[in-house]
């Protein structure tokens, strides 16, 4: 089953991409076309489409009606490196526990390990446990700390309740974004350390209050700019190079769509990281900040305050941004206006390529009016955050979203490594099938049915037999599966799953995001008229006859 859906969403990826052969080698597609350019679709004799970099759909979007891309800055044009930006950023939420908060001094000491979390976790406040769940909102993986709770304990405090939690807030917290691993990890750790250090955390400090404490230094470190202020003064050490970016961007733009940035960054940290990203080029790395990466956006709105941007009846006020000076303006709906008073204020927004403008708060409705939006499904917007970027711009707006899961370029790849194995673990669990079958049939001969002690007695040993059997195959599909997850991440195994059912995250992923993809710059090696189509939904019924 596995298998059969691996070749289904190779096969969505196929259409309209020119002429296409699979390479089974490289796992990936030859896509022909004229110039010599292998970056981008527009200019790529031979694009090979690695299965990593492939964009996959859930619901058909037909890119020739979008007439507006859009994009999050921060995880989606910008790739932060997580061994050194979320180490920066749990040092700096370690010294505000410490130093703000009346934390032991012992934290100092704490290190952090960044591969250890995953999106798509659940955080139990209340009882200091970490969950991964299936996308039914059940509990499969579930740690306390750093320990993991047996199936008994996870039964006892998740699966015997006669109403079914619904694992939000307030009493939970998601971890849907990759700037929260830090935190999550965090938590992990206090978790423990009052668990085995009683004496040295208050007994009023519980595992709600260590969450609450730990938010509350994230929001310090970034309200006060310490963690900007490091990024700015090297930011080829917290944020991966994309050649691809402005090559992306210059053919989105030459195919006749508008293109926006809506991001939740201020104006100054939004020009540096930008600078960055389109010039990173510059020898030395002695960068100097301009505004030539603006030609290639028609409105930029930064301090946004997503997700609450995208509510219409949002009132934020929307200002103009002097790109120079980082003046706040007053607009009328994006229209400047006069001083009031003839005051002398002789600033006016600076001219910038190609008639960019730059604004700060304001909401969709301010971004629809300045784009001349007519439609809500004319725009596709690609954000990193489930929540802050795809779910509410979907639901309250009906925007085409593409959402942006770097982790899944790995997944993707060990998925195709793995496919045998995958096969495997299918074959042992339809041998399982096979034998608890035969065991029910044996039980209810024995029960129900008037046989001579001989018989009897031979079929009892056949029942003990195949108990035996059916414990085999079970340890042994156990393991291979545990085994198999491993192969993803040690602990939480492969994001999208959880056992042989998608995860919570995977099923958000397909309940909102229409397309998906490892990076955004991935849009660069489609054409921007393709029509993504998603693959043929199958119900479990139909797998084992239609062939595809």
């Amino acid at each position: 089953m596995a298998g059969l859906n691996w070749l289904r969403s190779i096969d969505a990826m196929g259409e309209n991409l020119g002429t296409v052969t699979m390479d089974k080698r490289t796992h990936s597609f030859d896509v022909n076309h004229v110039e010599d350019d292998p970056r981008i679709w527009s200019s790529s004799v031979e694009c090979k489409i690695d299965i990593g970099k492939q964009i996959f759909c859930n619901r058909s979007l037909n890119m020739k009606n979008i007439v507006a891309v859009g994009f999050d800055m921060d995880y989606t044009l910008a790739q932060y490196k997580a061994e050194t930006f979320e180490s920066l950023a749990y040092a700096g939420t370690i010294r505000k526990l410490v130093y703000d908060l009346g934390y032991s001094e012992e934290l100092l000491s704490w290190s952090f390990d960044w591969k250890y979390m995953v999106r798509g976790l659940v955080l139990d406040k209340k009882r200091g446990n970490i969950l991964k769940m299936d996308r039914h909102k059940y509990v499969k993986v579930a740690y306390h700390g750093f320990k993991e709770l047996s199936k008994d304990d996870k039964v006892e405090t998740y699966g015997n309740t006669l109403v079914r939690d619904s694992f939000d807030e307030p009493d939970y917290a998601l971890i849907d974004t990759l700037f929260s691993l830090a935190e999550a990890y965090l938590f992990a750790q206090l978790v423990d350390f009052k668990d085995n250090n009683p004496d040295k955390v208050p007994e009023d400090i519980d595992y709600a209050r260590i969450y609450k404490d730990v938010r509350a230094a994230v929001d310090l470190c970034h309200r006060d700019g310490t963690l900007k202020q490091m990024v700015a003064k090297d930011p080829e050490r917290y944020i991966n190079v994309d050649t691809s970016i402005l090559p992306m961007l210059k053919m989105l733009r030459d195919s006749g769509r508008s293109t926006f940035l809506v991001t939740n960054s201020l104006w100054d940290y939004t020009n540096v990281v930008m600078n960055f990203l389109c010039n990173s080029s510059v020898p030395d790395g002695d960068q100097k900040l301009n505004f030539d990466w603006l030609q290639y956006f028609d409105v930029v709105i930064t301090g946004s305050a997503k997700p609450g941007f995208f509510h219409d009846d949002n009132r934020a006020n929307l200002f103009e941004v002097d790109a120079k000076s980082g003046m706040l303006l007053n607009t009328d709906n994006g229209s400047p206006m006069p001083q009031v008073g003839g005051a002398s204020l002789a600033l006016s927004p600076t001219k910038l390529a190609k008639s960019c403008r730059v604004f700060q708060g304001g909401n969709v409705r301010h971004l629809h009016k300045l784009l001349s939006i007519e439609s809500s499904s004319q725009v596709l917007y690609v954000g990193d955050h489930i929540y802050g970027d795809i779910l509410r711009s979907k639901k309250a707006l009906g925007w085409r979203t593409m959402l942006v899961v770097p982790e899944l370029e790995r997944e993707v790849e060990l998925l195709w490594e793995l496919r045998k194995t995958r096969k495997e673990l299918q074959e042992l669990r339809n041998e399982r099938n096979v034998i608890e079958d035969k065991i029910h049939h044996l039980k209810w001969s024995l029960k129900f049915e008037d046989v001579e002690a001989d018989v009897k007695d031979r079929l009892s040993g056949e029942l003990h037999q195949l108990e035996g059997e059916r414990e085999r195959v079970r340890l042994s599909h156990q393991d291979a599966l545990r085994e198999c997850h491993r192969q993803f991440h040690g602990v939480w195994g492969q994001l999208m799953k959880t056992g042989y059912q998608n995860s919570r995250f995977a099923h958000q992923v397909e309940r909102f995001a229409c397309l998906y993809s490892s990076q955004v710059t991935n849009l660069s090696l489609y054409s921007p008229d393709k029509y993504y189509r998603p693959s043929e939904d199958f119900m479990p019924h139909e797998f084992g006859i239609i062939c595809l």
